[in-house]
């Protein structure tokens, strides 16, 4: 088993769901069950999503729980593009957030993929 809160991922996108829960208070009331709920779960659903994967005892079921983690920036993603061609999220906090979720893709990728060839690794010596 893994600390979560050990993972530098895990840390930047625990401040990205802060970032999006303050950049949707702005939104209309109207929204605050619908476009504001969905933003919001889906950014705070990645560090739980990484905090879960952390509890698995095997590697690859780690790997394959940060895989399926994966979904949820894509998500986010869109609801943020919609916020933003909805005039709710101004061009640059729309640009500030987009980079965020981007880097965090990109460290998700790179975590799965290290530990992915670790595993491989370890079966290749296990078998030797």
């Amino acid at each position: 088993m893994q600390n979560f809160k050990s993972f530098k991922v895990w840390e930047r996108e625990h401040l990205f769901t802060l970032r999006v829960n303050e950049a949707s208070t702005t939104f209309p009331n109207d929204e605050i069950y619908s476009l504001t709920k969905q933003l919001r779960r889906a950014a705070s659903s990645i560090p739980a999503n990484i905090a879960e994967s952390c509890g698995k005892n095997s590697q690859s079921e780690f790997a394959h729980l940060l895989n399926v983690a994966l979904g949820s920036p894509n998500e986010s993603e869109y609801f943020q593009i919609l916020s933003k061609d909805l005039h709710y999220l101004t061009n640059e906090k729309f640009i500030d957030l987009s980079t965020t979720i981007n880097e965090i893709k990109a460290m998700l990728i790179s975590l799965i993929s290290k530990i992915r060839s670790e595993n491989n690794l370890r079966l290749i010596t296990y078998n030797l």
